[in-house]
């Protein structure tokens, strides 16, 4: 099987590789296809897969690697192609950063300002992609990890339908993390009594049961297990045993949203500028690294994921050695791959449609139902059953089918409804040239809730890119 990545030249595709290489996934791709428009971006990464330490011969089976900057020969021939790509780059990811930070907000990258001013950009390229799809591969699956994910993911949908599945490894780590908090041994690919509800970066575990008994209370009102993982670190305990649930990491955005955005205003660089600025210097020395490439780029690596969520640790604590190894998307990544290629089912938190399947009822190319028999139902309730949301689901063949989940509480379905509604206007104005859209969604945002902050952040963000002015059809 021809798998093509879409943004070869990212910096995490060895990960990609190293898991293809050998253990469960070795053999799921012949031929790896890369394809980046910077050709020594390329270069580069290819210097690390070719100096990538695997095991003996006779368990690694490495695919074989091609790299090119045509998108047209890229895709040819692909059953499958993974998208993780930055337009705009680590400069990109700057700007959607200080923009909102100079207004005082909070400056993230998927989260806020930055997330609306990433997707408008980043929405129409992933377009493009997709339809280029459409003419030379109309079988493949597109994964998408494209940042933001589910944004993305839900403006594909019209274009591939079901053909197009939403993978973040955010949601999975913290399920397997808490699961192993509370003592409880999750098998890969399999989340029986797991409830989980959310947009991406946006979303709750609230239930972990094993044999029938709910352990999720017992872990939150343990300080001590809570204090073993990353998410339990992050909010505190009294906060969490109220809450009845455990918030994604992304949430500390929302729930500690003041002393976040301090955090970062008194940070002496952004994240996007820390990343930008070791990227610029390591590409290169990775080209001429020859035999040592590959650890150079894993000394990067772990270095970068050291400073992952940094201002959440306002004492110094350190990560754990386990998110410092690495391998977490890549996986999730590869095992919806090898579910839709018949390797058989697995269950898996993705970004897919809310539409729970209608009882005997087939699936068409949009995802819906071809003989439906009246409203669909919502894999969350509250939510619309064509929203993009981020839910365990089944994946075969097929594609992913979304499990029904409990109805959020309250003040967190309320949350959810609004993020949703800013995603939609994102989507809207990306796809239609519609700039009140793009105003309306910065406004709304729950991290912004100002129409002249509204107004003032995309005047920003036009001033840092101004591609984006060209692609409004309508203004106010």
């Amino acid at each position: 099987m021809r798998l093509m990545i879409a943004g070869g030249g990212g910096f995490r595709v060895p990960l990609v590789y190293r898991a293809l290489s050998s253990g469960a996934f070795a053999g799921l791709v012949s031929e790896l296809v890369l394809f980046d428009v910077d050709p020594a971006r390329l270069q580069a990464i290819t210097a690390v897969l070719r100096s990538m330490p695997l095991p003996p011969e006779a368990d690694a089976r490495p695919p074989a690697i091609r790299t090119t900057s045509s998108l047209p020969e890229a895709l040819a021939g692909s059953q499958l192609v993974f998208a993780a790509i930055r337009p705009g780059g680590t400069a990109g990811r700057i700007a959607d950063e200080r923009v909102a930070q100079d207004l005082g907000l909070l400056g993230q990258e998927t989260t806020g300002a930055g997330g609306i001013s990433y997707a408008l950009r980043t929405i129409p390229e992933m377009l493009d992609l997709a339809r280029e799809m459409r003419e030379h591969c109309p079988d493949a699956w597109l994964i998408n990890f494209t940042n933001p994910a589910g944004m993305v993911t839900e403006a594909l949908l019209p274009v591939l339908g079901r053909k197009v599945i939403g993978i973040c490894d955010s949601a999975g780590g913290l399920v397997h993390r808490a699961a192993r908090a509370a003592g409880l041994s999750l098998p890969d690919g399999r989340l029986d009594g797991v409830g989980y509800y959310g947009l991406n970066h946006l979303g709750w575990l609230y239930r972990l049961e094993s044999e029938g008994r709910d352990l999720l209370p017992g872990l939150l009102s343990d300080p001590q297990a809570l204090a073993s993982f990353e998410e339990g670190r992050l909010f505190p305990q009294p906060f969490l045993a109220r809450l009845g649930a455990l918030p994604n990491e992304y949430l500390y955005y929302y729930y500690q949203r003041d002393s976040a955005a301090a955090a970062i205003r008194a940070m002496t660089q952004t994240r996007g500028e820390s990343i930008h600025r070791q990227q610029a210097d390591l590409y290169p020395r990775l080209a001429e690294a020859g035999a040592g490439a590959y650890r150079l780029w894993d000394g990067a690596r772990r270095a970068r994921e050291e400073g992952y969520l940094a201002e959440a640790r306002t004492h110094g604590e350190q990560r754990d050695e386990d998110d410092l190894a690495g391998g977490g998307y890549e996986r999730v990544a590869l095992a919806v791959m090898k579910a839709i290629s018949g390797g058989g089912g697995a269950q898996l938190i993705l970004n897919t449609r809310n539409r729970l399947p209608a009882a005997g009822a087939a699936a068409d190319p949009g995802g819906g139902s071809a003989a439906d028999p009246g409203p669909a139902e919502a894999a969350i309730p509250g939510l619309p059953p064509d929203a993009v949301v981020e839910v365990p689901c089944t994946v075969t063949p097929d594609g992913a089918v979304p499990l029904a989940q409990s109805a959020p509480a309250a003040e967190q379905l309320a949350l959810l409804q609004q993020v949703k509604e800013v995603e939609r206007l994102t989507v809207q104005a990306a796809t239609q040239g519609d700039r009140a859209a793009a105003v309306e969604a910065f406004a709304r945002h729950p991290l912004v809730d100002s129409a002249e902050l509204g107004a003032a952040l995309l005047a920003g963000y036009e001033r840092e890119f101004p591609a984006l002015q060209l692609r409004w059809r309508t203004w106010t």
